[in-house]
């Protein structure tokens, strides 16, 4: 048996007895039922699986529970409710930023690192944090768009 992991996610501890190099987006979305960060390619590489480690974008199919142990993570859900929403989250509904959604969380967990560190980024700025996030139905206009109105303060594009 695994000696306990700590992690505090969404601003609640949680420990588990799982090997260490345990995949952080099967504890999150297996024993969380934390939905928002999707399984894309598993290598990294998609950015659907993007959550916040200590306000730092990262990969959570390729970050270990071992990894994540002790660091405060961030999920989607823990960001906005659908009654009050983050203002990134606000500003994508307002754009219309998703056809099918499921590139979406690691476009609005990127996002909010991107101006947790830089508040007003320029179209350049945006367009090179988003690079590595992959979105297969075409949406990177309004993806952009809302990223900029997010760091304008406002949610409509």
């Amino acid at each position: 048996m695994s000696a306990s992991i700590l992690l505090q996610v969404n601003g609640k501890a949680h420990a588990f007895a799982l090997p260490r190099e345990t995949p952080l987006i099967y504890v999150l979305r297996n024993d969380l039922e934390l939905n928002g960060p999707k399984f894309g390619c598993g290598l990294g590489e998609c950015g659907a699986c993007t959550v916040l480690l200590d306000g730092v974008a990262a990969r959570s199919c390729v970050t270990t529970l071992g990894t994540a142990e002790g660091r405060a993570v961030t999920t989607l859900e823990g960001l906005g409710t659908p009654d009050k929403p983050h203002k990134v989250q606000a500003a994508f509904i307002a754009a219309q930023a998703a056809q099918c959604g499921y590139c979406l969380n690691g476009m609005i967990m990127t996002t909010v690192a991107l101006l947790a560190r830089n508040p007003a980024p320029s179209e350049e700025e945006a367009r090179a944090a988003l690079r590595y996030n992959l979105c297969r139905c075409g949406t990177h206009v309004e993806i952009l768009r809302a990223v900029l109105a997010a760091a304008e303060g406002g949610t409509t594009p």
